[in-house]
């Protein structure tokens, strides 16, 4: 009969120690699972900030391609605005 208790009192020992690990466990995946989710949002939210940004640099490019202060837009306006002359000849004769 003492066997039959010292088994079952080892049986319950065991049972709420698997019971306080699962407990904590549960916790910690809990946490896990909330920090996850905030960097996911964290993570939405710079890959927007680099987007807008990329547009904002891309505009700005953009920008100053028309303010025409590079040599190479100089020179690219100037091509074309002899196309233009050479298609009114043309256009005239």
């Amino acid at each position: 009969m003492s066997k039959t208790l010292e088994a079952i009192h080892l049986l319950q020992d065991k049972l709420e120690s698997l019971f306080s690990n699962y407990e904590f466990l549960k916790n910690e995946n809990e946490i896990l699972l909330q920090n996850n989710t905030q960097l996911q949002h964290q993570l939405l939210e710079n890959k927007q900030l680099i987007e807008s940004q990329k547009k904002e640099y891309d505009l700005l490019k953009i920008a100053k391609t028309i303010d025409g202060s590079s040599t190479d837009t100089k020179l690219k306006i100037n091509a074309l605005i002899r196309e233009i002359d050479k298609c009114i000849i043309q256009l005239q004769e």
